[in-house]
């Protein structure tokens, strides 16, 4: 009865409020709707970073997704997250098929409270929902970094290096990281260092967005 009536209120809710295109508004069935799906600066999804097995980010960190990306993270444009994730599904497939666990980049515990979430657990949760995959929570945010954007290569990683920390095991064999964008790739390569040393043999990423090298 509990089911039938949960899925009476989400009919209820899609009649009351129709979901919206998250890029246009325009009223339709997904989180992002095909002209605007299109119209995104699309990028090879599959790329090399090290130390990963697998680094995914199928987008181009360039307008309308780096707009996007500000008004999600810094103006709590939540709706943004199901479109993300909606974004990442065929990405996703390029994914290795012994991933066992999820982990979304994790925040200073402060920097979370004044944002309110994570942005990258947001995009994790509708992926994980759809994998059954678990999500690790054990990798925390030690110390309270200052933002990476702006900074070079080498102050990035003098800025996260020992930022993260693991409590307890990781009993994986191989961890998906997910971010929402990667620049040099040195959050996420901080956040693997520490699945590898604690044992887990392999670690993925994936992302919305990447900044293309040159």
């Amino acid at each position: 009865m509990l089911q039938a009536a949960a899925s009476g209120w989400s009919v209820l809710g899609r009649a009351l409020w129709p979901p919206r295109c998250a890029f246009c508004g325009q009223q339709q069935l997904h989180p992002v709707c095909a002209p605007c799906r299109d119209d995104l600066p699309w990028l090879e999804p599959r790329f090399d970073l090290e130390p990963f097995a697998v680094a995914i980010a199928p987008l181009a960190y360039a307008f309308p997704v780096d707009a996007a990306i500000r008004r999600f993270k810094f103006h709590r444009r939540l709706a943004y997250g199901p479109a993300f994730a909606h974004l990442l599904r065929q990405a996703a497939g390029l994914l290795p098929d012994d991933i066992d666990a999820v982990l979304a980049v994790p925040l200073h515990w402060r920097r979370q409270a004044r944002r309110g979430f994570n942005q990258a657990a947001e995009i994790a949760r509708p992926i994980c929902r759809r994998t059954g995959l678990p999500q690790l929570t054990g990798v925390s945010r030690s110390r309270s970094t200052p933002y990476q954007s702006g900074l070079s290569a080498g102050r990035r990683r003098q800025n996260l290096r020992n930022a993260f920390r693991l409590r307890g095991a990781a009993d994986y064999r191989h961890v998906l990281v997910i971010d929402d964008v990667i620049t040099t790739g040195e959050t996420c390569r901080q956040v693997a260092k520490v699945l590898l040393e604690a044992g887990v043999p392999a670690v993925s990423a994936l992302a919305i967005a990447r900044v293309a090298q040159d």
